[in-house]
């Protein structure tokens, strides 16, 4: 589809990311405690815009590698198959912690949001490795392909995003009242991970 490889595995990876904890997913959350959905909402602008210009400044390395050195896009590919499986295997063995603070000026929450995503330095790197994972070096059809990467990333971010702002207080009580819920929901998201990576893997062989 539009030389995807896999749409299917493309929006549940996607999912799976948007579910892992991180700094966006907190200020979302921290936005929407201090002024309701609406300030989740402006969150949630922000993340969005600061995923797409990460996301494309990914893209541009992305395809100048995939026209000028096909081989060298392959072991893209491989690494990047290797990096999911090496964050996985952080959250399968990632010891409990305590839940971080952030502190947000309220009214100012998308642009907060835009700065907490272009400044971390994680952002650019799981662009650049999650990429080319899902290209069809055969079918892709060049900026089509990454516009349509790029749109499905934006819904599925939109989507996500406020619905866990609607359903903060139901998804954020439990698991206080539980921490162990926590600990396993981010094994089982690193087993999966795992699981994306030697697919991955596996496809390229």
């Amino acid at each position: 589809m539009f030389g995807i490889s896999d749409y299917g595995a493309f929006c549940a990876a996607v999912l799976l990311f948007l579910a892992l904890p991180g700094p966006g997913t907190l200020a979302l959350l921290t936005a929407t405690g201090q002024g309701g959905f609406r300030a989740g909402a402006a969150a949630t602008a922000g993340l969005i815009l600061g995923d797409q210009l990460l996301l494309w400044l990914a893209v541009a390395g992305v395809a100048a590698l995939l026209a000028a050195h096909p081989t060298a896009f392959l072991l893209v590919q491989v690494g990047g198959a290797l990096y999911l499986g090496w964050i996985g295997l952080r959250l399968v063995f990632a010891r409990p912690g305590s839940a971080a603070v952030m502190s947000m000026a309220p009214r100012h929450y998308a642009r907060q949001a835009l700065l907490i995503t272009l400044l971390n330095p994680k952002a650019i790197v799981f662009y650049m490795a999650f990429f080319p994972l899902f290209i069809d070096p055969a079918t892709h059809r060049g900026l089509p392909t990454f516009a349509a990467m790029a749109v499905t990333i934006a819904a599925i971010t939109a989507a996500y995003c406020l619905a866990l702002c609607a359903g903060a207080q139901a998804i954020t009580g439990p698991l206080r009242r539980h921490p162990a819920l926590g600990v396993w929901a981010q094994r089982l998201a690193g087993v999966c991970l795992i699981g994306f990576g030697l697919r991955l893997l596996k496809a390229q062989a």
